[in-house]
């Protein structure tokens, strides 16, 4: 069993919620410190080690979940150099939980979120 902290399209009930639904052993809520950028259709997250907190889903899933995970997030090792994102290792910010978050390790320029939350950004964006 793998532990990923998600909070953007795969979060349950999002757009690529199926990437993994299939792989899916536990969900539960949780968040980490980091703040949100929109990428357009998606979000990015950069850690921090300010008290900003996003919020998500902490999911376990299965080898083969995170090999898809890995391929919609273009993520190809360590540090590689065609990674659109990095995975990095992870603590909740209170609860007694850590795992893998998908993140960009800078803002490439892009517009930050202002909140907390993808699904609420996501839902004020279609209004």
């Amino acid at each position: 069993m793998i532990t990923v902290f998600v909070y953007g399209t795969l979060l349950v009930g999002e757009s690529n919620h199926h990437v993994v639904s299939p792989y899916l052993l536990e969900v539960q809520p949780g968040a980490i410190h980091g703040r949100l950028y929109d990428v357009g259709p998606y979000p990015a997250l950069i850690l921090t080690d300010d008290e900003h907190k996003v919020e998500g889903e902490w999911i376990a899933v299965t080898e083969e979940g995170l090999a898809a995970m890995d391929i919609l997030e273009t993520y190809y090792g360590p540090r590689h150099a065609d990674n659109e994102y990095e995975r990095i290792w992870v603590r909740d910010a209170t609860l007694e939980q850590a795992g893998w978050v998908y993140c960009y390790p800078n803002s490439r320029g892009l517009a930050a979120i202002h909140g907390s939350s993808w699904k609420t950004y996501l839902h004020n964006k279609k209004v």
